[in-house]
């Protein structure tokens, strides 16, 4: 059974949201997607000042089974990217909420985050 924190939205591509009531958002992947790719070791991640559209490819994640490629799940500016992991992309593995987060969005509609997926229907996708 994955984790699956209430207060996140969630995009079909197992991609996550956290809207900070600030006009920026935290984005990372799922406890599931990376339980599903394994063990991780590198990802790349686009650079600061980088506009975003949802839906658009912003990086890539690789793991000892495939690569994949990493899906903006709202539109904006990357004010953020996690440094962490260039040196411990296996931080994803162990804390995908939390310190394996991936980028920080300012967004550009704040109200794209209310497209995306609660809790509750994202655990009926992974089901």
């Amino acid at each position: 059974m994955s984790n699956v924190p209430a207060d996140l939205r969630y995009a079909k591509s197992h991609e996550w949201v956290k809207p900070a009531g600030d006009g920026t958002a935290t984005v990372g992947i799922t406890d599931y997607a990376q339980n599903s790719l394994g063990d991780i070791t590198y990802v790349q991640l686009p650079k600061v000042g980088a506009t975003l559209s949802a839906g658009q490819v912003f990086g890539v994640v690789e793991s000892v089974k495939a690569a994949s490629d990493l899906y903006s799940p709202v539109s904006g500016t990357v004010i953020e990217v996690n440094a962490v992991l260039d040196s411990a992309p296996e931080t994803v593995n162990s804390s995908a909420y939390e310190g394996g987060w991936m980028l920080k969005l300012k967004l550009s509609d704040p109200s794209g985050v209310d497209a995306l997926m609660d809790a509750a229907a994202y655990e009926k996708q992974i089901a």
